[in-house]
């Protein structure tokens, strides 16, 4: 099994023997599926090179353990799924060398555990997971896991936060200005950080929208 397509459809079984029905929409087998096709965008953009089968597997397995973003040890789930990663890498025969690198790759990615990629696979899914949060697909996964967590979608009062602090937790449409808005400078690529300005730019396209539909500063001059 050497080819990229078999091992993908073997990591997809190993996703699902590992997810069983207890799936989040948001990290689900179609946000992996996205995550390898951005990898692969920014890897053929870039002129450092990546192990192919390395980036697959990190892709794959980046969010294999996968905690509630309010969970208390959420920043501890790209380490678990480093580790649960390696035991099925090295479980399919993988030399040590490929499973560290995935394994570090995995762990890097995550935004919550502050870890500095080191290596090219590493810097791409990092860049690639974070394309998720942007762009069409992220204004859907921020609203769809702001409703998992009994956020309102945004302050009728001040959905702009002109007058209050961000509370990206009571108010899914403040996520975008604490931290979404701010991912494209964390790019760790030149494509990836191309393909992110590109996808805030619709952010704040949507943003302006809703404002402009929710009448946002109307209260005062009607006041």
């Amino acid at each position: 099994m050497d080819t990229l397509s078999a091992w993908q459809a073997r990591f997809e079984q190993d996703l699902q023997n590992a997810w069983g029905d207890a799936i989040d929409g948001s990290h689900d087998l179609g946000h992996v599926r996205r995550v390898w096709l951005n990898c692969r965008r920014i890897d053929a953009g870039e002129t450092a090179t990546c192990d192919a089968h390395v980036l697959l597997a990190s892709a794959y397995f980046h969010d294999l353990v996968n905690l509630p973003k309010n969970a208390p040890d959420r920043s501890q789930a790209s380490r678990r799924s480093a580790e649960a990663a390696s035991a099925i890498l090295s479980g399919h025969g993988w030399n040590e060398d490929r499973v560290r690198a995935a394994a570090h790759a995995i762990e890097a990615h995550s935004f919550s555990a502050s870890i500095a990629p080191r290596t090219q696979e590493a810097r791409v899914l990092q860049d690639a997971d974070r394309l998720e949060a942007l762009g069409a697909l992220g204004i859907a996964r921020t609203f769809y896991i702001a409703g998992k967590m009994d956020a309102s979608l945004f302050d009728f009062d001040d959905p702009l936060a002109g007058n209050r602090p961000l509370d990206d937790k009571r108010f899914a449409l403040d996520h975008f200005a604490s931290k979404l808005l701010g991912l494209a400078a964390t790019m760790q690529t030149e494509t990836g950080r191309a393909l992110a300005e590109k996808r805030s730019a619709v952010l704040l396209q949507f943003r302006d929208q809703l404002a402009s539909e929710i009448g946002a500063g109307m209260q005062d001059a009607i006041a």
